[in-house]
């Protein structure tokens, strides 16, 4: 009997021991999954960390693409404050709307009374409050669509200045300028290359607004790029003639989704 108990004594010892080995081995292992968890915790917070980075990367990416979407031509920071900027010191606009546009019989619109373009110039003046100018030759182009087109060529031909009948007498006010133009067999009209010509562009930004009937920019904010020396050039907006006549209400929404893009 005393021998039984003794075995049953030692069979408990055992258990007892083996228990607490057993308690240690799981000790260790929650231990081990205790660090892992922590591990990948750390890991998870480093990929989001990259994806905020990639995100971040990406989404100046798009915004830059689509500042270079409205303005090809050389946006920097220098346009940026200029177009922030909608006033001179002096409390007046440093916005000047100039234009070129022709009334009479036109391509697909027939005889109108007011131009394709200079409708839409009074309409980014209205927007912006800046000053609009009329670019307008001493000698008129006929109004006759066949005979305007013919003068047009030969001055192209030519590359004559045709001399204008006004100048912007207080040019050193506007830092920005809209420049409205038809499209002339493929390049702006040549009285606009007078208009550039009488001025020191110098610090200031030409943006460009033109109408067509399917040539679109022609390639023209480019030519206005090389032409001139020390302006930067906004690649602006072209719409069609037809538009701007007939459907000014498309126009219109047109221009005023532009003008916000630009921060009017």
């Amino acid at each position: 009997m005393l021998l039984l108990l003794k075995n049953k004594e030692s069979e408990v010892i055992e258990l007892k021991k083996n228990i607490v080995g057993l308690l240690f081995s799981l000790g260790v292992i929650l231990v081990g999954i205790t660090g892992c968890g922590e591990a990948k915790d750390t890991g998870q917070g480093t990929a989001q960390s990259t994806i905020e980075t990639v995100a971040d990367k990406s989404g100046k990416e798009d915004s830059e693409t689509n500042q270079e979407t409205v303005a090809d031509s050389g946006t920097d920071v220098k346009a940026e404050n200029q177009l922030d900027d909608h006033a001179s010191d002096s409390g007046e606009t440093n916005i000047l709307i100039a234009y070129f546009s022709h009334a009479g019989e036109n391509y697909n619109v027939g005889v109108i009374e007011k131009g394709n373009t200079e409708i839409l110039a009074e309409m980014v003046a209205e927007i912006t409050g800046g000053d609009l100018f009329e670019i307008k030759t001493v000698n008129e182009y006929p109004t006759e669509y066949k005979a305007c087109t013919d003068v047009a060529k030969q001055e192209l031909n030519d590359k004559a200045r045709p001399e204008l009948a006004a100048s912007v007498d207080n040019m050193d006010q506007y830092s920005v300028c809209f420049l409205c133009y038809p499209i002339w067999w493929g390049n702006l009209p040549m009285a606009a290359y007078s208009f550039l010509d009488e001025y020191d562009w110098s610090g200031k930004t030409i943006i460009t607004l033109n109408t067509h009937e399917g040539s679109g920019k022609a390639g023209t904010p480019d030519k206005i790029s090389k032409y001139l020396s020390g302006a930067t050039v906004i690649d602006g907006l072209a719409i069609q003639g037809a538009t701007a006549q007939n459907s000014q209400d498309s126009a219109r929404a047109a221009i005023e989704e532009w003008l916000a893009e630009l921060g009017y």
